[in-house]
């Protein structure tokens, strides 16, 4: 059986902090964890803030914004940087883990890259996955998970819930 799920929330930054205290409690309860979050530090140069992410249990944090200037409207996601991300999630998946985060199934996933491979990997594996998602790829996140996907209420009781429920619940 399949473990996979997404969440959402509304506010900026709200479904980062989510994911990562998630990840964080998981940790502390001894779960083995793989994937990344993403961690937003605010700027002072007026720019939007940088967004890092941090390769789970403990690898790198790798800034995966780039700067366009003030009044850019243009996606700021570094590609080159988010290939760097998934190569190094790859090699955390050579060891055991028991689920499998992702902060977000974006744009680069919608489109059958980014980090695509590794969920179906994961999956493989036997792992549960949780993503974010927003409304714009919510719709392709369920396709890919062959409508397998079950949507988790954005609160850290309903995500440790799902987590610990056994499969087919």
């Amino acid at each position: 059986m399949t473990k996979i799920a997404y969440t959402m929330t509304e506010g900026k930054g709200e479904l980062d902090r989510l994911l990562a205290d998630f990840a964080d409690t998981l940790a502390t309860r001894g779960v083995r964890t793989c994937g990344i979050v993403q961690i937003n530090t605010d700027c002072d140069s007026g720019y939007r803030c940088d967004m890092d992410v941090q390769v789970l249990p403990d690898g790198a944090r790798i800034r995966i914004s780039q700067q366009l200037g003030r009044d850019s409207t243009g996606c700021r996601l570094d590609a080159s940087a988010l290939t760097q991300a998934v190569a190094d999630v790859a090699v955390q998946m050579q060891s055991d883990f028991d689920i499998f985060i992702l902060n977000k199934f974006g744009k680069q996933e919608a489109d059958g890259g980014g980090f695509r491979d590794l969920i179906a990997a994961a999956l493989d594996q036997g792992a549960a996955v949780i993503a974010g998602t927003n409304g714009l790829n919510t719709q392709r996140f369920e396709a890919f998970s062959g409508g397998l996907a079950e949507r988790v209420d954005p609160t850290p009781e309903a995500l440790l819930a799902w987590f610990e429920a056994p499969e087919g619940d």
